[in-house]
């Protein structure tokens, strides 16, 4: 109960982990991803408004219209009225007694010039400089609650009021004593460029140039597809982009696009699990199943997600097609096109034309499972990846003419994609391997490799033990026949009889098949002799974990005998100690016994290849008789309570090994004799 438990928090986690990262990747701004040139073709869809939105102005123009108010802008200046009293107060009292050379009068006649341009204005000369060129230029001069507009051609300069003064009469005749006075040292300006109240006023003016020119309504046709794109529907389409930004970044909006992702991916992987656990529970109560159908899920959305934010127009590189391949070739036809469904299904969620992508890829992904029932050659992928391609392309075209209205509309560029996708489909050769060693399955690509006889294992075998190799020959081309007629897989089952007995390898000769002459049993206890039989069992998975074998071969080396005992010994061993006290586990195998059909087939194959060789005959009624013996006797034994062998399986076995062995065993055709003449 505690493992079932373990086992179910596990899956769990699986499908809540999965459904995490799948919304955690999806982008939550998926139909901002729109790619459009102006004077170009649409190339999406008809696009109609979702909702309201404003026409955004470009920058450019929005800067014109700032600088073009900036141009009639009258900044403000402050009047430092206490300058002026403070210079000329400098000024009086730097010369109490008058100017040398000049007398005393001349002291009030250049403060009474001074009070003259402090009440005209004096500006930094700096400021001054920006509105040289410009006669029309205006300021508001401050003082206490009052706003003067004045003319920069009425004010002075530091500069320009220095040469006033100087050069004002009745002064003018008197430079060069008044340039060693230092004038300009009084001369400061009075005018101050108030920075604060010009940045609020500049604010407030710039907040006057409208962002938009005008709205879209929701429901209004903005462009359809195929048509040219103008520069005022280019700023309509970067006006909806950049709403659905502005859209995605607030709280609110944000909160209930995660919460609708979540739900929506939540209903599929909800979904998919049922179909799992009410349809394949198989699948569902192995953990590398359902790790290996969500991974394949969850890492085709995740590239969708991040292909979007890229370029959405080449997400038919991706090669969808490849999950089913996958799925079909470990799995079955029925969970590859469920798979699949629910992985398009998801990554259309992201994307602006989810109907096109949805029949597009559903026509791929049937195409692969029609096309690829079973992968046992490399031209096999070669031609499904030929076939998905050009189903692609004819699904796409036929969409495509379905929604134009002139052949000018069709767009050819999308078609690449599908030749790429084609060559990026050819991968799911080489990544077999990866998946097999990743999640723990085997290939019939693999279990066709490993049946190759040519391989160092089973060529040793070959040499050291050429009647179990024989042996195991014929075992696999009975147990493939019947694993055939039965609906099994015959290339898992001739794989494992071909290594079922590489344990005795070890010790062929104490075999009957490889034995010529005197058996060493003769010189051996029963004892013994069962133990020796026994450890090819033990003896074997050592050999398959030393050479890398998969562990559903080295599942057949241990259940091709089951839980059951060395007979021949077991039953001498009792007939010479009838009063003795027999320890049954020295004469049984250590087991398990079989836990599938595949093995099952197996251990039925094995037995009744090994026994039919001590036939006395090999007529059908002495092959049936030993046929129906040895596998009522493993069902009586309940050899096959722990695998889903049915009673209809057992019936088509047996016709099967009595058909095979009666062709292995016939009669030859006596030649006559030819008379000789006398």
């Amino acid at each position: 109960m505690r493992q079932d438990t373990r086992g179910l928090l596990v899956r769990v986690a699986i499908v809540v982990g999965a459904v995490a990262l799948m919304v955690w990747f999806m982008p939550r701004d998926s139909r901002s991803y729109y790619q459009a040139e102006e004077g170009k073709p649409w190339k999406y869809a008809d696009f109609t408004a979702p909702f309201d939105f404003p026409i955004y102005k470009s920058d450019e123009m929005i800067e014109r219209e700032k600088d073009s108010l900036m141009s009639e802008y009258e900044p403000y200046y402050d009047l430092l009225e206490e300058v002026e009293a403070q210079q000329i107060s400098a000024f009086t009292a730097a010369h109490p007694d008058g100017i040398e050379g000049l007398g005393v009068d001349y002291v009030s006649i250049i403060a009474s010039r001074l009070r003259s341009l402090y009440q005209t204005g004096i500006i930094d000369a700096a400021r001054y400089s920006e509105f040289a060129g410009d006669s029309a230029a205006i300021v508001r001069i401050v003082s206490g609650k009052n706003a003067t507009s004045t003319a920069v051609s009425s004010l002075l300069s530091t500069k320009t009021a220095y040469e006033k003064l100087i050069d004002d009469e009745p002064v003018e005749s008197h430079k060069a004593a008044l340039r060693r006075l230092g004038l300009n040292e009084y001369i400061v300006p009075n005018l101050e460029y108030a920075e604060q109240r010009n940045e609020e006023s500049i604010q407030d003016l710039m907040s006057t140039v409208p962002l938009a020119s005008g709205v879209v309504q929701k429901g209004q046709k903005i462009i359809d597809r195929g048509d040219i794109v103008s520069e005022t529907t280019y700023r309509t389409i970067e006006s909806f982009k950049r709403e659905m930004d502005r859209r995605s970044g607030d709280a609110t909006q944000l909160r209930l696009t995660l919460a609708g992702q979540a739900l929506y991916v939540a209903i599929l992987i909800i979904c998919f699990t049922l179909y799992l656990a009410l349809f394949r529970k198989d699948y569902f109560e192995k953990v590398r199943s359902i790790a290996m159908l969500y991974a394949l899920i969850l890492l085709f959305t995740i590239a969708t997600a991040l292909m979007v934010r890229g370029n959405e127009s080449a997400i038919y590189i991706l090669p969808y097609a490849i999950v089913p391949v996958f799925i079909r070739i470990f799995m079955d036809s029925r969970t590859a096109f469920m798979t699949h469904s629910i992985m398009i299904l998801l990554s259309a969620s992201m994307l602006q034309e989810p109907f096109t992508f949805i029949v597009v890829e559903m026509a791929a992904g049937m195409t692969v499972i029609y096309s690829l029932r079973e992968l046992q050659f490399r031209s096999q992928l070669f031609k499904s990846a030929c076939f998905v391609a050009v189903a692609s392309m004819l699904t796409y075209f036929a969409i495509e003419l379905i929604e134009a209205s002139d052949w000018s509309e069709l767009d050819w560029g999308y078609y690449k994609y599908f030749l790429i996708n084609g060559v990026l489909l050819l991968f799911a050769y080489p990544l077999l391997y990866v998946v097999e060693k990743a999640f723990g399955f085997i290939s019939d690509i693999t279990l066709i490799e490993l049946s190759n006889t040519n391989n160092a294992l089973l060529r040793r075998m070959s040499e050291v033990a050429p009647g179990t190799f024989q042996h195991s020959i014929q075992v696999g081309n009975l147990g493939a026949e019947i694993a055939n007629r039965i609906g099994a897989n015959g290339q898992l089952v001739r794989t494992g009889a071909l290594y079922h007995d590489i344990g005795k390898m070890a010790n062929p000769i104490y075999f009957t098949e490889n034995q010529s002459g005197a058996s060493p049993h003769d010189n051996m206890s029963y004892l013994d002799s069962a133990q020796v039989i026994i450890s090819h069992v033990t003896d074997g998975l050592k050999m398959a974990e030393k050479h890398g074998l998969p562990s559903v071969v080295k599942d057949f080396i241990a259940t091709h005998h089951g839980q059951g005992k060395t007979k021949y010994f077991y039953i001498k061993y009792k007939n010479d100690h009838p009063d003795e006290y027999v320890d049954d586990l020295l004469f049984t195998y250590p087991g398990p016994n079989p836990f599938t059909r595949e093995q099952a087939i197996l251990m039925m194959a094995d037995s009744v290849e090994a026994a039919s060789r001590s036939l006395p005959d090999y007529q059908e009624k002495t092959i049936r008789g030993l046929v129906e013996k040895m596998i009522g006797g493993m069902v009586a034994d309940g050899y096959f309570k722990e695998c889903p062998i049915t009673f209809r399986d057992l019936a088509y076995a047996k016709t099967v090994l009595v058909e095979k062995l009666k062709t292995m065993y016939h009669t030859r055709v006596s030649y006559p004799k030819l008379n000789k003449k006398e």
